[in-house]
């Protein structure tokens, strides 16, 4: 959505309402676009180690030479 900067002004709560809810908002002056309004992206928390531990199974081939057609694929031979 585009809107200028005057009507910005005036309605800058449902702006920041919009951008929270994923919307880019684009703020222009004499038509020109000057500045984007857009949601902060949070940061994660810490990650846990070990939250999956016991729910991943590695095969037993897992270090195994792939078979010679995946291999090339992954070179780009053909």
């Amino acid at each position: 959505m585009e809107i200028s900067v005057y009507a910005a002004k005036i309605h800058l709560s449902r702006l920041l309402d919009r951008a929270a809810n994923g919307e880019e908002v684009v703020i222009t002056r004499n038509g020109q676009p000057v500045a984007k309004l857009v949601a902060v992206r949070t940061a994660r928390g810490a990650r846990r180690l070990g939250v999956l531990r016991g729910k991943i199974r590695v095969g037993k081939d897992f270090e195994a030479p792939l078979p010679s057609e995946a291999l090339n694929a992954f070179e780009g031979k053909a």
